[in-house]
């Protein structure tokens, strides 16, 4: 059992218990910097017997992951990612130990795929069948991924101006994308009102303690392929704060071990034109202001960091270390160094590290004989336009700039998208009554309806999507309507979607036995004018969706 022991406060170190998906805040003190224990005894002993017969991913270090039985789960697999002793970048500036943590060697090629493997287990594990995320790229595809291969519904959120790539490839693996016309902030606070009215999970990135300690097994996995000894120095790019909080978890546990006897200094990098922890770092100030984002690195533009950098702060303060911004120019300069000298490929937001590194190293903060641990936090490829629909993603608008929206602008937001966020899915092997009824459906409200050929197809589409309804042809190839009805009904994910069905033919009294209490209402095709049946579906809709609003 590898769930942890209790949580313990940082600041007043008071104990309580771990409660999957609570947020982590202290219950004596309302500090958020509450971390999780574990039996490291027991861990240590493993350790010191080789860690054997473990993968060579994150779930290496499994027991001190809060997963209670990693066993019985059909893991994800993250992490487990090359170390590179780098010998050609940079060359003039004399170091001579630098070391790149290559973490584009995850399934979606960055280091978020660590969070999702770790969150999504966890939701797995706990029977969350649905869940909420706001991203500015990279965790939203990570998580997508490793939901869709779990069978999780995820509604991802992120500003319009996340590179539409991304976007694309997180509808690729299934998610419901929500573009939204407005800043990061804005966008997880929409993300937030839409999961409370929705009840469903929202992930909430460095408060959630499945999120959080995913990170820790990068400073594992560097000490361990260190031969067992701690870097000088780590360094990234960082936008919410997440990645080191973690990573610095995992470098005391091992501390506190015993295992390494210093904890490295730490260097946060930001992007100029969204740099609030660096002023505030700057200025002496332990609590950073909100900054309005101006940088075309849009994967690093949290405009407020909360208590993150609080938590940050006191980590350079306590190990040293310091917090320095590039500008876009430095960083895309970097990314071509980097590329021409090592043959490594990575975006914009990991170049902002390798440009830090530069500047860091030319003001003579690093030492030329230390050892500089630079996480390389990924690079995640272009998806073919052409692989996707037009339908691909639902376009929420709060403003036009940057600024601030009115609350009644996000109000007003959240109320169409509860219209647009309503799926339909249609099951009928005549491809010409289906896009009738689409069209009909979408011209009465936006509702985003999926089509499907025949039963097979609908039951792959209805697992992925979670539609809010389904309208299935009683009789097609394959796996007919009645076998559609009860795989739907078989599976946990889509038991309680539901089905009204529609037939060409006479319904038996036994036919209409087999299809009792399993779904909402059976029509004969013909019995009412399309437009009228088009009305009878949507009633059924809004009298689940109000159903729904009353639990």
């Amino acid at each position: 059992m590898a769930n942890p022991l209790y949580l313990e406060c940082n600041l007043c170190s008071h104990q309580q218990p771990y409660i999957p998906f609570k947020p982590a805040i202290c219950e004596k003190c309302q500090s958020q910097w509450v971390e999780a224990r574990y039996d490291y005894a027991a861990f240590k002993r493993e350790i010191l017997r080789g860690i054997p017969n473990r993968p060579s991913n994150l779930w290496r270090y499994q027991d001190v992951l809060p997963i209670s039985d990693p066993s019985s789960l059909d893991l994800y697999p993250a992490g487990g990612t090359p170390f590179r002793h780098s010998v050609r970048f940079a060359p003039e500036l004399g170091h001579s130990a630098i070391y790149i943590k290559d973490e584009r060697h995850g399934p979606t090629a960055s280091f978020k795929d660590r969070q999702a493997a770790v969150a999504v287990a966890a939701m797995n594990e706990n029977g969350i069948r649905e869940a909420v995320i706001a991203s500015t790229g990279n965790a939203a595809v990570a998580y997508a991924a490793a939901c869709a291969r779990a069978g999780i519904k995820l509604w991802v959120f992120m500003t319009s101006l996340v590179p539409q790539e991304k976007l694309r490839e997180a509808a690729l693996f299934g998610a419901e994308v929500i573009r939204v016309s407005g800043n990061y902030d804005q966008t997880k606070q929409i993300a937030s009102q839409f999961a409370q009215r929705k009840n469903l999970l929202l992930d909430r990135g460095a408060s959630s303690v499945p999120a959080r300690e995913s990170m820790k097994t990068i400073a594992y996995e560097i000490v361990e392929q260190l031969g067992w000894r701690a870097p000088d120095w780590y360094i990234q790019a960082v936008s919410g704060g997440l990645g080191p909080l973690g990573v610095y978890q995992g470098f005391h546990e091992m501390f506190n071990m015993g295992l390494i006897n210093k904890i490295p200094k730490l260097a946060v990098i930001q992007a100029e034109g969204c740099s609030p922890m660096v002023t505030a770092f700057k200025g002496g100030k332990d609590v950073a202001a909100p900054v309005v984002p101006n940088t075309r690195i849009i994967i690093l533009s949290t405009g407020d960091p909360g208590a993150a950098y609080t938590y940050l702060w006191n980590l350079t303060q306590q190990h040293g270390g310091v917090m320095e911004s590039v500008t876009d120019l430095e960083a895309y300069e970097a990314m071509k160094a980097i590329a021409k000298s090592e043959g490594m490929a990575v975006e914009p937001a990991t170049a902002v590290a390798f440009a830090g590194f530069l500047k860091l190293s030319k003001q003579g903060v690093l030492g030329k004989d230390e050892t500089i641990a630079i996480n390389c936090t990924g690079h995640t490829f272009p998806v073919e336009k052409h692989v996707l629909g037009e339908q691909w993603a639902v376009d929420v608008h709060l403003s036009k700039d940057q600024t601030p929206a009115p609350q009644e602008g996000l109000q007003a937001a959240l109320e169409s998208l509860d219209e647009t966020a309503t799926t339909v899915l249609l099951v009928d092997d005549n491809s010409d009554d289906a896009l009738l009824i689409r069209r009909l459906l979408e011209g009465r409200k936006k509702y985003r309806v999926y089509l499907a050929k025949d039963g097979w197809e609908g039951l792959s589409i209805a697992r992925q999507k979670l539609p809010d309804l389904i309208v299935s042809d009683l009789t097609m190839p394959g796996i007919d309507g009645f076998g559609l009805v009860e795989e739907l009904k078989l599976d946990p994910r889509t038991k309680d979607i539901p089905v009204v069905v529609v037939s060409a033919k006479d319904i038996t009294n036994e036919e209409r036995h087999r299809l009792n209490g399993h779904i909402e209402a059976l029509y004969q095709k013909g019995s009412l004018p399309t437009r009228k049946f088009v009305d009878k579906v949507i009633d059924v809709i809004e009298d689940k969706i109000e159903e729904k609003g009353k639990e």
